[in-house]
């Protein structure tokens, strides 16, 4: 008896360490998996804040910004596309200029700023202000930047006069990467037909 159970320690031994060895192992593998997760999920996280710092954000949090911090967004893409010398000069005295700056080809631009709500619309009156402001400043080129959509009255005046209206369908496509100057091909157009229309008004007008 003494001489089997000094033959089956060895082996009693052996087994339990291959079972600590075997919960060793499933417990290191959990854990590099959950670390994994951990670490993507972080990364993820991180390359979010990073879109958002480089310009990337959604339309969703662009309504939320205050007048302030869209007008620095304006900015911020200008820089992105290459302008130069941008500086925000929005707020009081302003005298209908948000942004100032010169266009990658080196002409100045004067900017106008708008964060309304989508349901508002922009007024011819308000592009009116846009042209003195350029007048004003000496500027080659006039922008409207706004979140909301153009009226057809502004909408036409701002294209008789030259003046480039970022409506929010244009701002969306600038915000996710379309350079600036490559929406002054397709000003004046862009903000839908009827049933464009009809899906904006059941969209915003709540």
């Amino acid at each position: 008896m003494l001489i089997l159970l000094g033959l089956l320690r060895p082996m009693l031994l052996l087994y339990l360490g291959a079972l600590i060895a075997a919960a060793g192992i499933g417990w290191t593998a959990w854990w590099l998996r959950r670390t994994d997760r951990m670490l993507r999920s972080k990364d993820g996280a991180w390359r979010r804040q990073e879109e958002i710092a480089a310009g990337r954000r959604t339309l969703a949090a662009i309504d939320t910004m205050s007048g302030t911090e869209f007008e620095e967004v304006v900015a911020e893409l200008c820089r992105r596309d290459g302008c130069t010398e941008v500086r925000r000069v929005g707020g009081t005295g302003d005298n209908g200029a948000d942004v100032l700056g010169r266009l990658p080809d080196g002409r100045t631009m004067v900017i106008q700023c708008k964060r309304y709500a989508p349901h508002r619309t922009i007024a011819s009156r308000e592009v009116r202000d846009l042209l003195g402001a350029r007048v004003h400043f000496t500027a080659d080129v006039a922008i409207f930047v706004a979140t909301t959509r153009f009226s057809p009255q502004a909408q036409a005046f701002a294209v008789d006069h030259d003046i480039l209206t970022v409506h929010r369908d244009f701002f969306g496509l600038w915000n996710n990467g379309t350079p600036l100057l490559s929406l002054v091909e397709v000003n004046g157009r862009g903000q839908g037909g009827a049933s464009h229309r009809s899906r904006w008004k059941q969209t915003y007008s709540k």
